[in-house]
């Protein structure tokens, strides 16, 4: 079955010596090993820094009690911009994330400590806002913001323009396409990956 934990099976020492100019882990956050791959991934990526490195830290949420009432909180604006915040804290130059699809999971599961202006006023009900708290969490977007493609299934192309025009609007700086251009004909998966190109370098796409 899966476990949602990593093994470093080399050193960031010998990942520059090999020529990389960069190095990339994932943190499960609320995993049980959690505790401990934050420590590692943090003295990896200080490790990294003091190399020259830059460093990028898949920020994923993974935990049962994430979910409630039929509902999954696992891609939830605050709690995901939670885990963005661990991750630039631990000093992650790059933040890789699920774009939010709901927000409220602090309050639904009664988790955590938040502050009922954070709903109010600070995140609107816009997937637009919501992914701008994922930013604000980056430390205001002086870390960048990379959001998944999501997985490859119907109306790729319509689904990939959309997340990539949420993204930018949002002050991201990327998309990760993955599974819905790799899982694809070379044709199609190409015209995805140009599709999403042409959104981050039209000039009329802002910010909002």
């Amino acid at each position: 079955p899966p476990i949602y934990d990593q093994t470093l099976f080399a050193s960031v020492e010998q990942a520059f010596e090999l020529g990389a100019v960069g190095i990339g882990a994932t943190i499960y956050f609320g995993s049980e090993d959690s505790r401990r791959q934050i420590q590692e991934i943090s003295d990896a990526f200080q490790q990294a820094h003091e190399l020259g490195m830059f460093t990028v830290l898949w920020c994923y949420l993974r935990n049962s009690a994430f979910k409630k009432d039929g509902v999954d909180y696992h891609a939830s604006a605050d709690l995901t911009g939670q885990a963005n915040h661990l991750g630039v804290t631990i000093e992650a130059d790059i933040v890789k994330q699920k774009q939010p699809d709901r927000n409220g999971g602090y309050t639904a599961l009664n988790f955590g400590r938040t502050h009922k202006l954070v709903y109010e006023k600070l995140v609107p009900d816009n997937p637009i806002e919501w992914t701008r708290w994922q930013v604000v969490n980056c430390y205001m977007g002086r870390a960048g913001l990379i959001n998944s493609g999501g997985p490859s299934g119907a109306n790729d192309i319509a689904q990939a323009v959309l997340t990539a025009v949420i993204n930018k609007r949002a002050g991201g700086m990327g998309l990760i396409t993955g599974r819905k251009a790799f899982q694809k004909p070379m044709k199609d998966g190409v015209e995805i990956l140009n599709a999403v190109q042409d959104v981050y370098l039209c000039e009329d796409v802002t910010v909002a």
